[in-house]
């Protein structure tokens, strides 16, 4: 038995009380739907800027009434305090066991478009959040790092303790979020750990919009038999993690007991690399399977602003520490993936 699976089983046999921040957006309501399968109770907190209710309503439809009826909403924004003081102590489940904190403005074109909002969000919102779930005393605080914290560093694959100097507003504030837990560890105690995400995707990932990722993007644009758009030479490369796999390095983190193991930043990623011209090319492959035929090529146009030329992973600290293990390579997540593409991207 996996650590990932001794953690589902102890969490159905002891059901717990989850935060969600950013409930309605593609990682947090795939959070929603694993945590409500395993039976937990979840208070989800969402303004809509980036998230959907179309996803908060396919989670309804993939639980049951029961499960469902475990899920409190609230709609609000965490660069307001009270707000986020409210949905850690007004939880109809009682007390907040876990916090996993998924809101964010994300996008590194999108924060060099809006710096200031940027900025609000991912720093004012995300101490608001730290703030509010200090006091409330939660058992651990989980969020959302990024792995553009790297940087101009050249070393592959990445390592969490060698960064260089951040390369967006958006690389700043995730940054940021990490200082911000590290001073609240030291000097109140408070148990945070931060995961820093290496191109997620997976099923409910937006598609549309001038900051959609790269994977939904083009299927989207496959299927529809539009033109891709590939910046740059089509060698660049990153590391792609499956959503499944992204999941279940927050319930680790979140559950954790090892104290060696806490107060700490880790990589989520597969720890492999891969080019957007290979991408192209599997997704292509994908959609050829599911008897969808793309014919056009690519088309090729300049590097985009604070992108990083190569991504790739290690993955070593993870899995010693929290006993993460990715059950899906990317060719693997985008075949899982590509029947909910098929059907709700056409």
């Amino acid at each position: 038995m996996t650590k990932y699976e001794e953690v589902q089983q102890q969490l159905s046999a002891e059901p717990k009380v989850w935060l969600v921040t950013g409930v309605a957006g593609f990682i947090g309501s795939n959070l929603l739907e694993t945590l409500l399968k395993l039976n937990q109770s979840v208070v989800g907190l969402d303004n809509f800027s980036t998230g959907f209710q179309h996803n908060l309503d396919e989670v309804r439809s993939l639980v049951s009434e029961e499960q469902w009826a475990r899920f409190q909403f609230v709609e609000g924004d965490i660069c307001d305090l009270d707000t986020c003081r409210h949905v850690l102590t007004h939880s109809s489940a009682g007390k907040v066991n876990y916090v996993l904190h998924q809101a964010a403005l994300g996008s590194v074109p999108r924060s060099i478009d809006d710096p200031i909002n940027t900025n609000r969000s991912n720093i004012d919102g995300f101490l608001n959040m730290l703030v509010a779930a200090k006091d409330a005393k939660v058992d651990s605080f989980t969020y959302a790092a990024s792995s553009s914290t790297y940087g101009d560093h050249p070393a592959l694959p990445k390592v969490e303790e060698n960064i260089g100097n951040p390369l967006s507003p958006y690389a700043v504030t995730k940054y940021v979020n990490e200082l911000y837990a590290d001073v609240f560890a030291r000097t109140y105690g408070f148990n945070c750990i931060g995961l820093r995400y290496f191109n997620v995707f997976g099923k409910r990932q937006n598609p549309d919009g001038a900051y959609a990722a790269v994977i939904p993007k083009w299927t989207a644009a496959m299927i529809q038999g539009q033109d891709v758009f590939i910046n740059g030479d089509g060698d660049t490369s990153r590391d792609f993690c499956f959503i499944e796999n992204t999941v279940q390095a927050n319930l680790l983190a979140a559950t954790v007991e090892c104290e060696d193991a806490r107060n700490q930043v880790y990589n989520v990623a597969v720890g492999d690399r891969t080019t957007l011209n290979q991408l192209f090319q599997s997704i292509s492959n994908s959609l050829a399977l599911n008897s969808v035929s793309y014919c056009k090529q690519a088309i090729f146009r300049p590097f985009r602003d604070g992108d990083v030329r190569h991504s790739q992973a290690d993955i070593s600290k993870i899995s010693k520490l929290l006993g993460y293990k990715p059950e899906f390579k990317i060719q693997d997540g985008i075949e899982s993936a590509m029947p909910w593409y098929i059907k709700f991207l056409r």
